[in-house]
């Protein structure tokens, strides 16, 4: 029989942590569980100051897709001899002349319209009553004079909630001017010196990524360009379908709906819709249901144009988002920021994901349209920089590449324009 053990005598006992009995994949699933509450934390604490400075910030998106529209013209007038000061100005007063005219156009052309549409809603009111009289929901006088009776008692009912939504419209209205001079202003110093701009930001960043997000942002930025310039062509392409088709069907206010539709294509999805809707309604009210039908057939043509011809054309060479995404992106917008999120939403994404595409993996994550850009000019770049941009950024990457040698900086060009 053997002696017993003793603690002088007995082997130590192995010693256990409460981690060795945690598996691996929940060790993984803890670990990207505090990494992505990290991140859902910052980008809270983003959206917080982002919503607190929301005259600032939206103005400076807006800004963007402004600078993002006019740049190109910029930059053409540039290669060819204008001043940079110049050609800002001169495009910049070329978009607000079209601006201004088109909203004199619609202000002519509904200050015209309005009385001939109001006879025409008259009577499109009562062809209504009449249909909805002898039509297949044979409703008798009495029950539409109820459900008339029923919409004004709801409305006087909701009067005072009208009255404040009015105010708060008002209160929004009274700071569309300070925003207003803002966009402006952010407009006029990005497109003219917004290079400059970036390379300040740039350098703020370490020295090894600054140039991974310089190139990354560089391709975000021509997709963004390229969403805005097709943008602007399927919205012009919705306007003039639509309007054509309103003013075939002798509707009132065609020009005034076509802007409509128009400004709307700016917001995916909602503002089709929406925009769409209004003019059958104003078919419906001035001209009848048949006309109302017919005008349906029209937008719902146009829109089909849009989706499966235009679009897959215009941004499949440079945005590559898919529409699932779109949908997520502006819902998640809309809760988060309202109108302004819409507005907003796809483009971000957009940008988003080319920069982070390219930040992992390369220009082989990339729309082929969008790589093959930056290879022709990488191709085409042999030749004598003509304009004040072209050259202030050469003189930027000599000096970020010396920097990142050791050597001093290049003295000379940059100190002068300076």
């Amino acid at each position: 029989m053997p002696a017993p053990q003793s603690r002088l005598t007995r082997p130590p006992r192995q010693v256990r942590e409460a981690a060795d009995a945690v598996s691996f994949p929940v060790r993984v699933a803890a670990a990207w569980a505090w990494r992505i509450g990290l991140v859902a934390v910052v980008l809270y604490g983003l959206g917080r100051v982002l919503a607190f400075f929301s005259e600032l910030t939206i103005s400076l998106f807006v800004a963007l897709l402004f600078v993002a529209l006019l740049v190109p013209f910029v930059d053409f007038l540039d290669r060819h001899g204008w001043p940079r000061v110049l050609a800002t100005l001169v495009s910049l007063l070329l978009g607000i002349a079209l601006i201004l005219g088109l909203f004199t156009l619609v202000v002519a052309q509904i200050a015209t319209g309005f009385d001939d549409l109001a006879d025409q809603a008259s009577a499109g009111i009562t062809q209504l009553q009449t249909w909805l009289s002898n039509g297949p929901l044979n409703l008798s006088s009495s029950q539409i004079n109820d459900y008339i009776t029923q919409a004004r008692t709801a409305l006087q009912a909701n009067s005072q909630s009208l009255v404040n939504g009015a105010v708060a419209v008002g209160g929004t209205a009274a700071t569309l001017l300070t925003g207003s001079f803002l966009v402006l202003f952010f407009t006029i110093f990005l497109t003219w010196d917004g290079r400059r701009v970036w390379s300040w930001v740039v350098r703020l960043l370490p020295a090894s990524a600054e140039s991974p997000m310089d190139a990354a942002m560089h391709r975000g930025w021509v997709t963004l360009t390229s969403y805005v310039r097709a943008t602007i062509i399927v919205a012009a392409v919705d306007a003039i379908g639509i309007g054509i088709g309103a003013a075939v069907l002798q509707i009132p206010l065609a020009v005034p709906l076509a802007v409509l539709v128009f400004l709307g294509a700016f917001v995916p999805i909602i503002g089709a819709v929406v925009t769409g809707a209004v003019a059958v309604l104003v078919g419906l009210v001035a001209q009848g249901p048949v006309t109302a039908l017919i005008m349906l057939g029209v937008v719902l043509a146009v829109q089909q144009l849009e989706s499966h011809v235009l679009q897959p054309i215009l941004l499949g060479k440079a945005v590559a988002v898919h529409p699932l995404a779109v949908f997520v992106a502006i819902t998640a917008g809309a809760t988060l920021a309202g109108i302004p999120g819409v507005l907003f939403a796809v483009p971000v994404i957009a940008v988003a994901n080319t920069v982070i595409s390219y930040l992992v993996r390369g220009d082989a994550a990339l729309p082929k349209g969008l790589v093959e850009h930056f290879q022709e000019k990488d191709d085409g770049g042999d030749g004598d920089l003509t304009s004040d941009g072209e050259r202030r950024a050469d003189d930027e990457a000599d000096a970020l590449r010396a920097r990142e040698e050791g050597s001093p900086p290049p003295t000379g060009p940059v100190g002068e324009r300076s």
